[in-house]
């Protein structure tokens, strides 16, 4: 089996999100795309995500009807900072005949090797690279297997969401409807 693992803050999932999943699903023939929403991301110490539940919740509403994708919340029943190496050996574990692909963004591949014991890491998952639109092909040595993906690269970021909605600007093109309910429903990111 072919497992891709999506981790992020998702904070909220928009568009490109979605768009990014389905091209790794055809690219790398994947048999199923597991989205892990971050407790705490470490890579943003000081920011304060919108709570869990409610970034899980417009998750798993926007993958509604997606057989081959799901939500684990793992990182989030575990609490506290998120670290990949952590989350890939509980799936492992769980799936030990699966191979292993991490979706990661093209900004983060040039800091991989200073990750939490990136040595384990690279030798448990491939990485599959999200390219971003303009940016040049990522590269690393081995240990570090590197897929780049091709399709459908979307300049839309997570916090330029939260920017718009924070001043009272449109989302609605760039998010997922259900996302866009929960976020006026639940006055997410309002100043």
């Amino acid at each position: 089996m072919k497992l891709g693992l999506y981790g992020g803050s998702f904070d909220p999932v928009h568009l490109g999100h979605l768009l990014v999943a389905h091209a790794a699903l055809e690219e790398l023939a994947l048999d199923r795309l597991v989205f892990i929403p971050a407790a705490q991301s470490p890579f943003k110490p000081g920011t304060q995500p919108a709570p869990a539940a409610m970034r899980a919740r417009m998750l798993r509403l926007a993958l509604a009807g997606e057989t081959r994708f799901e939500v684990d919340e793992l990182e989030i029943r575990r609490g506290g900072v998120s670290f990949t190496v952590d989350t890939v050996r509980e799936l492992a574990t769980r799936h030990p005949r699966a191979e292993l692909f991490w979706l990661i963004g093209a900004d983060h591949v040039p800091t991989l090797p200073k990750w939490r014991e990136a040595e384990e890491l690279a030798q448990l998952v491939q990485f599959v690279v999200i390219p971003r639109p303009g940016e040049t092909q990522a590269t690393l040595p081995p240990p570090y297997r590197l897929h780049q993906l091709s399709g459908w690269p979307l300049r839309v970021s997570s916090s330029e969401i939260r920017q718009r909605v924070a001043v009272g600007k449109p989302v609605h093109q760039l998010v997922p409807a259900v996302a866009a309910e929960v976020i006026a429903n639940e006055k997410l990111y309002q100043l």
